[in-house]
């Protein structure tokens, strides 16, 4: 296990290096903002690394960076830039999430929880791009080729029903079985929308396709801002959360 952890912390950092080239250092963006403040440090917004953020009580700003994500909550003044020892707090995981081929090789079948996950954790997708049948909203496609089902609870089989543009399609999860392929009678298009259905509830996937992602923390999360997938940030931004605490100024 530790030779798994290791491989995946380089190809992380290596992923990181190529993705940001000679930008690796450059600007800090923020992806979350609520507060007295939110008006000023609106998602999306770029701030310069040798500045300060001086928030109010009440606010609470999260910023992404090429090391991952931080949140910042006043009042008080706080570095833009991470400490030099910030590290994502779960590196494997982070990897594993961020792996546009990793949803292809995904059989069907078995996944058991998250990589480098404890098991008493609430389960999460284990994959930025699967579908989550139980998550309403608009989700981002890298692959359309490579779109899979993922269910939180696998103890029973379940069949989802899949309907939309003229389409009536199903998937079935076998018992034990967190992950099924989507039905290839339903096409993955840009802004088309299916309702999916276990017989108990019901939820509305709209598809955004992204194309080629850019490499890097970055890239991916002003990818998911400019299209709404509001759900994958949040886990992108949950996945990527930095060990070390913010600097205070």
């Amino acid at each position: 296990m530790v030779w798994v952890k290791l491989a995946a912390r380089c190809a992380l950092a290596g992923w990181m290096v190529a993705g940001f080239g000679a930008q690796a250092w450059a600007e800090t963006m923020v992806v979350r903002a609520t507060g007295p403040s939110a008006a000023t440090y609106k998602p999306g917004s770029k701030l310069a690394d040798g500045g300060a953020l001086v928030l109010k009580a009440g606010d609470v700003v999260t910023l992404l960076d090429a090391k991952g994500t931080r949140t910042l909550r006043g009042p008080g003044s706080f570095s833009v830039a991470a400490s030099a020892s910030a590290v994502p707090a779960n590196s494997v995981m982070l990897f594993a999430l961020l792996d546009t081929k990793r949803v292809r090789r995904a059989r069907t079948g078995a996944v058991r929880g998250n990589v480098g996950e404890a098991p008493a954790a609430p389960p999460r997708r284990p994959n930025l791009w699967m579908v989550d049948v139980a998550q309403s909203g608009t989700l981002c496609v890298a692959d359309p080729a490579a779109v899979r089902l993922w269910r939180a609870d696998a103890a029973k089989p379940a069949t989802v029903r899949i309907s939309g543009e003229g389409v009536q399609a199903t998937a079935n999860f076998g018992p034990n079985e967190s992950v099924a392929a989507w039905p290839s009678v339903a096409p993955v298009r840009e802004g088309v929308t299916y309702r999916l259905s276990d017989g108990a509830h019901a939820v509305d996937v709209r598809f955004a396709l992204v194309g080629t992602v850019s490499p890097g923390l970055d890239g991916m999360a002003s990818s998911l801002l400019a299209h709404q997938c509001t759900a994958q940030l949040d886990l992108l931004v949950e996945t990527a959360a930095l060990t070390d605490g913010p600097a205070r100024n």
